[in-house]
């Protein structure tokens, strides 16, 4: 937990700044990640924050809602469930993973899709180095149950020399060089 939390508050507010800029008319436009387009992009991110709050205080993974223009709050009631100490003991009862690969999942999903979008809306984005690593090192472990259950593409080839972010970026099925 003491090790983790910076990482993920920090990730949580970079992805927030990215999406309180978006603008409306952006809304449509593609994303590295195939399976969405800007809004719908957000909207998941906002599911993500959502499930996460639930499931770091031992509740039910959710469903996705409808978009709602929500995620810098919800994304902070993440946080607040996870700056709990018992947030981070035992195993999810609904996913039965131990709660420190669920934290890890979050950190992935804010790490990657912040780029996600800094990338299809032109902004700046820059992930911090030990939560790239952390996420390249859980990714690395976990890519093939993420494959199987369809959080991460193919992998895309990228140079052995690669930064750590374009390895994590290609190991999920990214193309680091991806642009709108």
């Amino acid at each position: 937990m003491d090790d983790m939390m910076p990482l993920m508050t920090r990730a949580t507010e970079r992805t927030s700044g990215l999406v309180g800029t978006v603008r409306q008319e952006q809304f449509g436009s593609p994303t590295p990640c195939a399976k969405f387009d800007v809004k719908e992009l957000i909207n998941h991110l906002e599911w993500v924050a959502e499930m996460f709050e639930s499931l770091g205080r031992k509740g039910p993974r959710i469903e996705q809602g409808p978009y709602a223009g929500g995620f810098p709050e919800r994304a902070e009631r993440t946080l607040a469930a996870w700056s709990r100490r018992e947030a981070w003991e035992g195993s999810s009862p609904d996913m039965g993973l131990p709660m420190t690969a669920l934290a890890h999942m979050y950190l992935v999903d804010l790490v990657v899709h912040g780029w996600d979008l800094a990338r299809a809306t032109g902004q700046q984005y820059e992930p911090e180095p030990e939560a790239v690593s952390r996420a390249l090192d859980f990714t690395d472990r976990m890519v093939e149950m993420g494959r199987q259950r369809g959080a991460f593409g193919p992998p895309v080839t990228v140079p052995d020399d690669a930064p750590a972010f374009d390895r994590l970026l290609g190991l999920i099925g990214r193309d680091p060089t991806w642009t709108p």
